[in-house]
């Protein structure tokens, strides 16, 4: 869990342009102990609530099918210490983990699936292969094979937010 929130604070810092003094000294002081030791996972989660709470954050987890159920739960706590100091922070997901995080934020989650729908994704592949450089290469079979099993094999994710009060409003 600490490499995957490591990875997830380097990200975080090398899309900023200033980083924080803080976490600076925080990543320096760590460089510098015995060993060159990295952060641990409280000190990552307690970077990246003062990062992501000063600014909006978009945070994608993926590929959690590789986790077993007790590094999910890790992650989701060390998540809902993060989020809770992080108005502005959203979380996409896969639909699988999506009752999850519902569970483990306990009534403070809005959760709204997000998908591109199949038609736009077949019009999409369409006029890329129409753009097609040698246009003569392409089987009408393989096209039709193509607009058929792409616009299938997407699936929906999901994007949940943690909010402070009960909202009086929500559109879906």
């Amino acid at each position: 869990m600490t490499s995957m929130l490591g990875s997830l604070l380097e990200q975080v810092i090398s899309g900023m342009q200033m980083v924080p003094e803080e976490i600076s000294r925080a990543l320096l002081d760590q460089k510098n102990a015995v060993s060159g030791r990295k952060p641990q996972l409280g000190g990552i989660v307690k970077m990246l609530q003062l990062l992501t709470s000063s600014q909006p954050t978009i945070i994608i987890i993926d590929a959690l099918g590789e986790c077993t159920a007790v590094q999910r739960f890790r992650l989701f706590d060390s998540m809902k210490g993060i989020l809770e100091k992080s108005p502005h922070t959203l979380i996409f997901g896969r639909p699988h983990i999506r009752t999850e995080i519902e569970t483990r934020f306990a009534g403070r989650v809005i959760s709204v699936s997000v998908g591109p729908a199949r038609d736009n994704i077949a019009r999409f592949i369409h006029v890329r292969l129409s753009e097609d450089q040698t246009p003569y290469a392409m089987d009408p079979n393989l096209e039709a094979d193509i607009l058929e099993k792409i616009p299938g094999g997407i699936s929906e994710m999901w994007v949940t937010s943690v909010v402070s009060r009960t909202p009086s409003c929500i559109i879906s």
